[in-house]
């Protein structure tokens, strides 16, 4: 499970390497379980149901946006492409992290 969770990882990194801002207010979020889906993991990793990997991007991007207040983003990790999860994702992964300093105000962007 841990093998697959960072392989996710890795592939929303290289989706949105172009993309992301790491300081960025403009966000996109990405469910983890229906990205494993999407890979074809079978097991669609249970325990990450309802976690999303959070991902600061440069510019806003076509389709609705919702503001959202940075305090929601407590007890979150940023690794070092910028991209965010929660903490007890991040705990699961080798990859080094840091606590996710959100803007007070932030723009989730659907599209």
């Amino acid at each position: 499970m841990k093998n697959q969770l960072i392989t996710i990882i890795k592939e929303i990194e290289k989706e949105y390497r172009d993309l992301i801002q790491a300081d960025g207010r403009n966000y996109v979020e990405i469910s983890i379980s229906g990205k494993a889906q999407q890979m074809g993991f079978s097991d669609r990793i249970e325990g990450y149901r309802n976690a999303h990997a959070i991902v600061p991007i440069k510019r806003p991007v076509d389709g609705m946006k919702v503001r959202i207040d940075g305090r929601t983003f407590v007890n979150y990790h940023q690794f070092s492409s910028g991209v965010v999860v929660p903490d007890y994702v991040s705990r699961q992964t080798d990859f080094t992290y840091k606590p996710y300093k959100a803007q007070n105000s932030m723009i989730c962007n659907f599209n």
